[in-house]
């Protein structure tokens, strides 16, 4: 049987201990679909910020800025660079890094800075640095709130229709390459509209449940599928499709600030499976 080398994906993203989301879902769900998962934590929490109180914190910026120097001296070579949430506007500085140290890894950024038409709590001073990464980035997954603020526009106050989202997506790709909404609401339905190589659209019906940490979910399947060599549509429906049956094999009845029961899905991301 002949092996293929795993992709290695250097992760810039917070750890939350507890709660199922960033580092502690992406590193399974890329390991489960075969690439090696490198942990670059902007932060450490013991648990998220949505709804299990005020978590203990320890920013750690500088020991990114040294790990990436270590992986430099080392040789190590990244085929992706897949960051996330910044507990600080410094930690702009470790992504750049990270794109001029692997200039040919595929960028990928999740411009994790609201949800709901508003800003998360303590992101006010994020916005310029989220621009600057996406920039350079070379897909960008913002969910609405993100797009709208990325583009400076007003959240809008009505669903959105089709033709409101592809303007959004088209004017993300005019600025930022290839582009995906994610997790947007159309009556029964939740979208994630992507402009790749052609625009699309994908479809899943949206379950009456919320839960913190399936974007982290969403993008790590997306990232893992693109590195397998998938188009961004066929990736973004891998995804989309993982998070719902996660989704499905949670207790409704459990507390859903926990985050999803991701851990019985994962053979589904193995070989043979997405």
């Amino acid at each position: 049987m002949k092996y293929q080398a795993p992709k290695t994906v250097l992760c810039i993203h917070d750890l939350s201990a507890m709660g199922r989301c960033s580092i502690a879902v992406i590193a399974p769900v890329l390991s489960a679909m075969g690439h090696q998962a490198v942990a670059l934590p902007t932060a450490l929490l013991s648990t998220h910020t949505g709804g299990l109180g005020k978590p203990a914190r320890l920013n750690s910026n500088s020991f990114g800025l040294e790990a990436i120097r270590h992986y430099q001296q080392l040789g190590v070579s990244f085929d992706c660079i897949y960051s996330g949430y910044l507990a600080l506007p410094e930690n702009q500085q470790l992504v750049m890094e990270a794109y001029d140290a692997w200039p040919d890894a595929l960028k990928i950024a999740d411009p994790v800075l609201g949800d709901g038409g508003r800003l998360y709590s303590g992101m006010e001073d994020m916005l310029p640095a989220m621009r600057q990464i996406c920039l350079r980035a070379d897909l960008v997954t913002p969910n609405l709130t993100e797009a709208c603020l990325l583009l400076e526009k007003p959240f809008p106050k009505e669903e959105v229709s089709q033709e409101t989202l592809k303007e959004l997506t088209q004017a993300l790709s005019g600025m930022y390459r290839e582009t995906l909404i994610t997790g947007v609401r159309q009556g029964r339905d939740l979208v994630s509209f992507g402009c790749g190589e052609q625009e699309f659209a994908v479809r899943r019906l949206a379950l009456d449940r919320s839960y913190p940490g399936t974007g982290d979910l969403f993008g790590a399947v997306l990232t893992g599928a693109l590195l397998r060599g998938n188009a961004l549509s066929a990736a973004a429906d891998a995804a989309a499709g993982f998070v719902s049956d996660a989704i499905k094999h949670t207790d409704p009845a459990a507390d859903p600030a926990y985050g999803v029961w991701f851990e019985p899905v994962l053979g589904h991301l193995c070989n043979g499976g997405i």
